[in-house]
């Protein structure tokens, strides 16, 4: 069986090899994505979630909170939080800013002394970092001219995590990689099984003495393959080009990456189960990945979306993939800050691959 998989193995690499058409979408595709939607896309920033740590606890510091809260921006996740774990909140996702008001903060501001509160940033997106150090300036102001009548006796002390430079390319290189991991491993493991079918080779290979489960693992296999070689291409380009910093551990990426496959492929998969030709499988395909990039997250932020429709991005497995690139690449997540997207990566692959695995059985037989 191991020699049968492999010789399938080698049949598909050399179809790709053959294929000019193929080996352009493959390797020049995802350099033209990184570099246009790398520098392009910018999103609008609402319903900033915030943690707060009042040492005050006075009744101005408490109208300092409400006034940075009335607005449609700033929303209170987490109030007095432990500080040990603050940075443990920004990798988790509790939170994307976290805000700090002194104990002498009562006591300066009436006296007309200057006062310094702090305010934490998640800086992987760089575009909603700014925005949100925007709003936080503002809201002081506005504060500032309410209670005293003069300009800008509270000083903001900011400081940028994880992106410091700003950059928002930082933020959408991770999320192009596994757009692009996405949609490469799903349109060419779907239309490899309905190639064989339209040049009539698939009957060839059914009245050999080749198994199911080898022919699908043959078929997958050296897409798999191929979405590494892409993935790596994406994240060398996206590291020597754009100089984005890697944080996290490469082990890690790659490890979770080959969970995240089984899901792909087998999307992939089921979609060569109910088309005929190379077109609708294409086209099945572009559906897919149209719903899963727009519910994802890759665009703009899921909470800014309806609330119906952030609860059916739970039913995308490329949510999940994207906060674990994002966490990796820019934060440096480990395991223990990602183990909810991972639990759910497995049972999304587990599912699809099975399900696909299944029909595809069946239709053969």
């Amino acid at each position: 069986m191991i020699q049968t998989i492999l010789a399938l193995m080698k049949k598909e690499l050399y179809q790709v090899i053959r294929d000019r058409n193929m080996l352009r979408l493959i390797f020049i595709s995802p350099i033209i994505q990184l570099l246009v939607l790398g520098y392009a896309i910018n999103t609008d920033v609402k319903k900033i979630d915030t943690a707060v740590y009042d040492f005050d606890r006075s009744s101005l510091s408490r109208e300092y909170i409400k006034a940075k809260t009335a607005g449609d921006y700033f929303v209170i996740s987490s109030e007095n939080p432990t500080v040990l774990d603050a940075e443990l909140g920004f990798k988790e996702n509790l939170y994307t800013a976290a805000l700090i008001i002194p104990n002498d903060f009562s006591e300066n501001f009436t006296k007309k002394k200057p006062v310094e509160v702090g305010l934490l940033i998640d800086g992987s997106n760089a575009n909603s970092a700014s925005i949100t150090s925007g709003y936080a300036e503002m809201i002081a102001m506005q504060f500032n001219r309410r209670q005293l009548a003069i300009p800008e006796p509270i000083v903001m002390r900011q400081q940028m995590l994880y992106n410091p430079e700003s950059e928002s390319v930082y933020f959408m290189v991770p999320g192009i990689v596994a757009v692009l991991i996405t949609m490469i491993t799903a349109m060419l493991s779907s239309m490899a099984i309905v190639r064989e079918r339209e040049i009539g080779t698939l009957e060839q290979l059914m009245v050999t003495p080749i198994t199911v489960p080898a022919l699908i693992i043959g078929k997958t296999i050296p897409f798999a393959i191929l979405g590494f070689l892409e993935m790596s291409i994406a994240l060398l380009f996206g590291v020597l080009w754009f100089g984005i910093p890697f944080a996290g551990s490469w082990t890690l990426l790659y490890g979770l990456t080959f969970i995240y496959l089984f899901t792909t492929l087998g999307v992939g998969l089921f979609i060569s189960t109910v088309t005929q030709t190379q077109q609708q499988a294409m086209f099945y395909t572009w559906f897919f990945s149209i719903f899963a990039i727009l519910t994802s997250g890759f665009f703009s932020p899921i909470v800014n979306m309806p609330e119906a429709v952030q609860y059916i991005t739970y039913l995308n497995p490329l949510r999940y993939y994207m906060i674990i690139v994002r966490g990796i690449m820019m934060k440096g997540a480990t395991v223990e800050a990602l183990y909810p997207e991972i639990i759910a990566m497995i049972i999304f692959g587990i599912v699809i691959f099975t399900s696909s695995w299944l029909r595809y059985s069946k239709r053969v037989s």
